[in-house]
């Protein structure tokens, strides 16, 4: 525990020290862009049709409008509008960082951590699949992104003690948690908010993505396992950076073990996704409801806990505190679409890219959505920021040119996935492979096949999507 938390005080001193490309001022040079546009692109607008109980674009009736472009002042104003117009999905990110401060603070999460890596750290050859699958799990169901940055230092020491390298200590948190936000099979953060704005249900089409999690996951784990096996057989130099004459003595003999409160609150955190599951498919729940479930989840563990009602609120406080960048995120990212909707510029832009994606088989306008995602992406490396960016606009596109909605929004989450371990523009993979002490050259050069395997599935999965009419619509 004591390993833990120093862990966590460097995660926090690195990421202080971590310089990276700073995704506000990206995000408001889109914005400046996007007012820009609206004294260039002509006005225009779609009528909008109740179709089986959504809102959908009438593809037929565009027509030109009386230009009206954004001025100085609103400029301005559309940031502060596109956090009120987000606002339920912003309360909702802090409800379930809240949450997860909650479970933070009763320490059980760590103390299972440890567990493990003492349980595994004579097993060399479970220790990847299983603590991998560990960080895949949280980052499909969770979310788990930051929080992840405190195991790398338990994880380094303890690869290199079994012969592995640091490389593979990295990319067993990194990847594993990249594997699950690539699928995102029920991640509040990404699939959670694209479907809500493009009116699908909650987590639906589950099954695909558990199948893609299957996928993707035996492809990262046999990556990062034959390189652990070449570097411990002595048949490829690894990179051990200062690592090579540590040892894990602090984990493998660690006596932490849970203790039955932590098994209870375990037991009920698993039991929170089962209500989840139910409540979504059968009673067809919604960000209010999932909202009410994880604020009672948070009392239930905080009591189990034994934590007194101030530190319960202060645990909360805390867990959403750590969200508020992202949160914000969101805010200015839908300031973009407001300033295309005062400009009424957006349906124009709809129009002339579907007339030319008409003439485009439809089976490679899903591929483009995920390449194009891909690169909006590098400029937007918060997942929920680009669901708020983006969806608004590739929801509507998709029902003009043929493809689903939930094939667009399979799109995002796998290109959002993906990505997330390889720009320099994401904060938390920037500050984990400095804590690491990774160059991001050497990371690139070590990671690039697996990427391109990524991709390369990713826009096979987008087209069979495509193909099998991925839905419900």
């Amino acid at each position: 525990m004591v390993q833990l938390q120093k862990g966590k005080k460097e995660t926090q001193l690195e990421i202080r020290k971590n310089k990276t490309i700073n995704v506000f001022v990206l995000l408001l040079c889109v914005l400046l862009i996007a007012t820009l546009l609206t004294y260039i692109v002509p006005s225009g607008e779609f009528n909008r049709v109740e179709q089986n109980g959504r809102e959908i674009v009438d593809a037929h009736s565009f027509k030109l409008v009386n230009q009206s472009p954004v001025q100085f002042l609103d400029f301005f104003k559309a940031i502060h509008t596109g956090m009120v117009e987000a606002a339920d999905i912003i309360f909702f990110i802090f409800i379930i960082g809240g949450t997860f401060g909650v479970l933070t603070a009763t320490g059980t999460i760590e103390t299972l951590m440890m567990v493990m890596s003492r349980k595994l750290a004579n097993k060399e050859k479970l220790l990847i699949p299983i603590m991998m699958l560990f960080f895949a799990l949280g980052g499909s169901l969770m979310g788990m992104a930051e929080e992840t940055l405190a195991y790398i230092p338990i994880l380094i020491p303890l690869a290199v003690s079994l012969g592995f390298d640091v490389l593979t200590g990295t990319a067993i948190v990194l990847v594993g948690a990249s594997i699950g936000f690539t699928t995102a099979i029920m991640n509040p953060f990404t699939v959670g908010i694209a479907q809500g704005i493009a009116g699908l249900p909650l987590f639906s089409g589950i099954t695909y993505r558990i199948l893609l999690f299957i996928i993707l996951y035996i492809v990262g784990v046999s990556f990062v396992y034959r390189h652990a096996m070449r570097v411990k057989n002595n048949s490829l130099v690894g990179y051990f950076g200062d690592y090579r004459d540590r040892n894990v003595q602090n984990v493998s003999s660690s006596q932490v073990a849970m203790n039955k409160k932590q098994k209870w609150i375990l037991c009920c955190f698993f039991l929170n996704f089962v209500f989840l599951v139910v409540g979504v498919i059968k009673f067809h729940w919604y960000i209010n409801e999932i909202a009410a479930l994880f604020i009672l989840l948070a009392i239930v563990i905080g009591v189990i806990g034994r934590l007194s009602a101030d530190e319960i609120v202060n645990s909360f406080m805390k867990g959403s505190a750590g969200l508020i960048a992202g949160a914000l995120v969101i805010g200015v990212s839908r300031a973009t679409l407001v300033v295309l909707e005062e400009g009424h510029t957006i349906d124009t832009i709809l129009h002339y890219t579907s007339s030319i994606l008409q003439h485009v088989p439809s089976i490679f306008s899903a591929g483009g959505m995920f390449i194009l995602q891909s690169l909006i992406h590098f400029i937007v490396p918060s997942g929920s920021g680009q669901a708020a960016l983006t969806i608004p606009i590739m929801a509507p596109l998709a029902d003009l040119i043929g493809v689903t909605r939930q094939t667009a929004v399979l799109s995002f989450s796998m290109a959002d996935g993906i990505g997330n371990i390889i720009f320099p523009t994401s904060g938390y993979f920037m500050a984990a492979i400095s804590l690491a002490g990774i160059p991001w050259i050497r990371w690139v050069k070590w990671i690039w096949p697996l990427i391109l395997i990524q991709y390369g599935i990713g826009i096979i999965a987008v087209i069979i999507a495509h193909l099998i009419k991925y839905g419900p619509f």
